[in-house]
């Protein structure tokens, strides 16, 4: 679905009809290609202590992730041995994945739309997590509360990171954009 040249994610024509032209005002932009737009998303998960006693668990973690992104995840593995926490060098210690394009923008729904109303006791995310160059960043305590995560098979209970870059030059014009797609900033 995803792949077809006339599909058009739901925030993308949102953004093109009109967030784009709210921010062009908000902040008097003189150039079109000065409006801040979402660039990529990263997905990361560190599966830790459970990778360091099973090495199977990063392939769960890498399935996990593969079926939230929509899209296949690429396992991490330990650069340096740490004989402290028993870690070698080139084990699998989690997995990441980049989105773009039209896949981006349906994870980002799928986020603010479905994911984080199941959170438990939710009350918005921090508006304190930008980065100074326009680039946001919130952790996921559960994965399951995606609706792709079968609940039955899950066997292990990963936390993982969302990195949303923008091409946004600060944090106000950043928090602007994410404003307009409804993320549910608690302050």
């Amino acid at each position: 679905m995803l792949d077809t040249a006339d599909y058009t994610p739901r925030l993308r024509a949102l953004y093109d009809e009109k967030i784009r032209a709210a921010l062009k005002e908000e902040f008097a932009y003189k150039n079109d290609m000065q409006i801040p737009r979402l660039d990529k998303i990263v997905l990361n998960i560190g599966a830790g202590k459970a990778a360091v006693k099973d090495s199977k668990k990063g392939k769960s973690a890498q399935a996990d992730l593969s079926t939230i992104a929509g899209q296949q995840a690429v396992i991490t593995k330990a650069k340096k041995s740490i004989a402290g926490f028993r870690v070698r060098e080139e084990m699998p210690m989690g997995a990441k994945v980049t989105l773009r394009g039209a896949r981006m923008y349906e994870f980002l729904d799928r986020l603010i739309t479905i994911a984080m109303p199941r959170i438990r006791d939710f009350r918005g995310v921090s508006a304190k997590s930008f980065d100074g160059r326009g680039n946001y960043a919130l952790g996921i305590k559960e994965h399951i509360v995606f609706p792709e995560i079968n609940f039955d098979k899950v066997d292990e209970n990963w936390g993982f990171d969302v990195v949303i870059a923008t091409t946004a030059n600060t944090d106000a014009e950043a928090k602007a954009l994410l404003s307009h797609f409804n993320m549910p900033f608690n302050s």
